[in-house]
């Protein structure tokens, strides 16, 4: 029997890949905000994420920086804000599943139809 490179190159190939579409190492998928507190996300009829599953971005969560202020005065100030980003029960959001579904990051909000 001789060994063909191409051919076992190609099987190869073929089992990386269908290893990896069986881990599911991470995709996109779409949520609705279920109850702000404590945080639980509706991804289907079946599963609800809670807090200890989900990874909040700047862009859905409350934070608090500082700001400069110049409006003309002799000193430009800084001042402590916070930015009111946190979700709300029935937002519609856009996640990122990784470490094969235990944890989800939530990226954003989004208007779905």
């Amino acid at each position: 029997m001789s060994l063909d490179l191409n051919e076992l190159l190609r099987v190869v190939k073929k089992a990386a890949v269908e290893a990896v579409q069986a881990s599911n190492p991470m995709g996109f998928c779409l949520g609705t905000v279920a109850a702000a507190s404590p945080l639980t996300i509706r991804l289907d009829q079946k599963l609800t994420l809670t807090a200890a599953q989900l990874i909040l971005t700047d862009a859905v969560r409350d934070r608090t920086g500082e700001l400069t202020l110049d409006y003309q005065t002799e000193h430009a100030q800084r001042k402590a804000v916070c930015v009111h980003n946190g979700l709300r029960t029935g937002e519609k959001v856009v996640l990122l599943r990784c470490d094969g579904g235990q944890k989800f990051i939530v990226l954003n909000r989004w208007e779905g139809a």
